[in-house]
């Protein structure tokens, strides 16, 4: 046995005594009996995972290291016995998720890892619960089935697109402008930027989605391997996930053995709960979300060129100024929606930063057509 692994044995199980003393503790400040039972539960399943690596350690003839909390576990259990549970779940929910495939690159540890994923989706349904205050556990079990998970920023992304495209070319046009060159080739170029910034967000729009749908697709058969392979374990991850949602453990544990009965019902779920998947989307088209970005883009980009199409020199430039600087501050008018801003406030701000943006490329137009004249 090599040094290195005989390390990761005692990291591992350094990690696995933090978690247990970590969700130890929450469980002693919870009020809530439900959450109580949910964090007592969790320390209990770290301490069986600590265990895993006592035994390997123990196999070689390690003494059991002496246990010492870590300064960041000493620190979160402060703040809990301080202020509640609920004021450090966010941090922990957040290292959970970041530590969810800690496990997956050891092949002695391929029965921890899907627990690990499992705990990681219960703290943070337990970290964005609403301590189960006025929902019933039926509810939750019908809805897992058919809710869809939308991440309500389809508006944010349209708009922008749009405020990319009209930015880069506003800016372009701009440049080329300062130079002093003429409105024909001005134009030439605002397509040539349309079109360029157009295909280069199109195609990365296709990759990024594509690139989701196969990862989640690799995700969600993981995930039907293990509800074949292990169905107990997949049950109990859905009645702590329930239980992180403010039902009792009895009734968690009824709808997760009620879910399991149908295995596509229970992938459904775990998917969307554990995953952060929605298995009828798997991340969406990636040829629709491509459109998409290509007209929206272009939408915007197109705004600065139009002008050089009926007209030329400064009246065009001026056109094109305007022009932008109304589109700009639509699109700030509507980033008011998602940012709380007033839309005056929003409005004013996007087109003072595009103009100052435009300005700064003529000025380089300018100086650089000089120099090369």
């Amino acid at each position: 046995m090599s040094e290195s692994e005989v390390e990761r044995y005692r990291r591992n199980l350094q990690d696995e005594r933090d978690g247990a003393s970590l969700y130890a503790a929450l469980a002693a400040a919870e009020s809530d009996p439900v959450r109580k039972d949910l964090f007592t539960q969790l320390s209990q399943a770290e301490a069986e995972h600590a265990q895993v690596w006592h035994a390997k350690l123990a196999a070689l003839g390690i003494r059991d290291p002496a246990y010492a909390p870590s300064l960041r576990t000493r620190l979160l259990m402060r703040l809990a016995r301080r202020f509640g549970p609920r004021f450090v779940l966010p941090s922990i929910a957040a290292a959970e998720f970041a530590d969810r495939d800690k496990y997956a690159g050891q092949a002695d540890a391929a029965a921890l890892s899907s627990e690990e994923r499992g705990h990681a989706a219960v703290v943070q349904a337990a970290a964005a619960g609403t301590g189960g205050k006025g929902v019933a556990g039926s509810e939750i079990a019908r809805a897992e089935r058919w809710h869809r998970g939308g991440s309500g920023n389809d508006l944010r992304a349209a708009v922008l697109g749009a405020n990319d495209g009209l930015v880069s070319n506003f800016c372009l046009v701009m440049g080329v402008a300062g130079a002093g060159t003429g409105g024909r080739e001005i134009l030439l170029t605002g397509l040539a930027g349309l079109a360029a910034g157009a295909c280069s967000m199109a195609l990365g729009e296709w990759l990024s989605v594509t690139n989701a749908r196969e990862l989640a697709e690799t995700q969600i058969a993981r995930e039907r391997e293990e509800i074949e392979q292990t169905p107990e374990a997949e049950q109990k991850e859905l009645a702590l996930i329930f239980q992180a949602k403010g039902i009792d453990r009895a009734d968690a544990q009824r709808i997760a053995a009620e879910l399991m009965r149908d295995k596509d019902v229970a992938l459904d779920t775990l998917a969307r709960e554990e995953l952060g998947i929605d298995p009828a989307e798997r991340g969406g088209s990636p040829w629709r979300a491509a459109i998409t970005s290509f007209a929206l883009f272009a939408a915007g980009a197109i705004c600065p060129v139009l002008p050089f199409l009926w007209s030329g020199g400064t009246t065009a430039i001026g056109i094109s100024i305007a022009l932008s600087a109304v589109a700009l501050a639509g699109i700030g008018f509507v980033t008011s929606l998602f940012s709380g801003r007033t839309p005056l406030y929003s409005a004013l701000r996007q087109v003072l930063i595009g103009c100052a943006a435009a300005a700064v490329t003529y000025g380089a137009g300018m100086l650089f057509g000089v120099s090369v004249s």
